[in-house]
């Protein structure tokens, strides 16, 4: 279990909770004795042609976190949007108050869209992209960074994010998404010299090809019959699991990544190389 020098249960913020990496990510920090407050906007966004994470998913996710740790309600859901600093903020302030304060921020809520060259793609999909995948991170980190300073030295607050591997490759017909997550690994890296020996540091893990709805709606952007298709790039030869994520994310929220500050962290089944 993972705890303070005190032996309290460290606390953390998870956005884009409703499903996917957000939600495993949750999964594994509530198994790993984690406090976490579990935040998705829990709504479809009309610029997007596919739907998001709904309400339902979100209750339904805290509700399996909890009976993984034992049913003590240690998992509490949040109904915020990333775009919306304000909300986020309230989040921060959510899980400050209940539960005392704030040990990591990770930031997995993420859209896409594209399906066209940058030109052709309509504004209001580009906007929600680079809104949300790159906006949304900064949001969290504006908010979220102080209550993490706000813990008594000696600290140990993590600030993570989902980047990608298309924030090293030029993916064609999705130069927002690709765009945004090369904006997230830049922004990790700025952090991690912004906080210096602050005793918080500021990491990213860069997935490649992995089951969730949103790799589901890659596969509809460019006419494959479904995202099985892309486990064949990956010389592991498979898709990824969202486990298989949240597994170093969690890693990276504790107290043995004390050596790691700026990176952005391959978990890629080899795509990269």
């Amino acid at each position: 279990m993972t705890s303070s020098a005190a032996g309290r249960a460290r606390v953390a913020v998870v956005t884009g909770a409703g499903r996917g990496i957000g939600a495993a990510t949750v999964l594994a920090l509530a198994a790993d004795g984690w406090s976490v407050l579990a935040v998705d906007c829990a709504a479809d966004d009309a610029a997007l042609p596919y739907a998001l994470a709904s309400e339902a998913e979100l209750h339904g996710l805290v509700a399996d976190a909890n009976r993984r740790a034992g049913g003590d309600d240690r998992v509490r859901p949040f109904v915020a949007d990333v775009r919306d600093v304000e909300a986020i903020a309230a989040a921060v302030a959510e899980a400050e108050t209940r539960w005392g304060g704030l040990d990591a921020a990770i930031a997995c809520a993420g859209v896409i869209a594209g399906g066209a060259p940058l030109w052709e793609v309509p504004r209001a999909r580009e906007q929600a992209v680079l809104d949300v995948d790159l906006g949304g991170v900064l949001n969290l980190a504006r908010v979220a960074i102080p209550a993490l300073l706000r813990r008594p030295e000696p600290r140990s607050g993590r600030f993570l994010a989902v980047a990608s591997a298309a924030a090293t490759r030029g993916l064609p017909m999705l130069a927002a998404y690709c765009a945004a997550k090369a904006g997230v690994g830049g922004l990790i890296r700025a952090l991690g010299s912004e906080l210096g020996a602050t005793g918080v540091t500021a990491n990213a893990v860069s997935p490649g090809s992995t089951a969730t709805r949103m790799l589901d709606e890659s596969a509809r952007l460019y006419g494959l019959p479904g995202a099985e298709s892309f486990g064949g790039q990956q010389p592991v030869g498979r898709l990824l699991d969202p486990d298989e994520i949240a597994a170093v994310l969690v890693f990276l929220a504790g107290t043995a990544s004390s050596g790691m500050t700026g990176v952005v962290v391959p978990v890629d089944g080899g795509l990269a190389l």
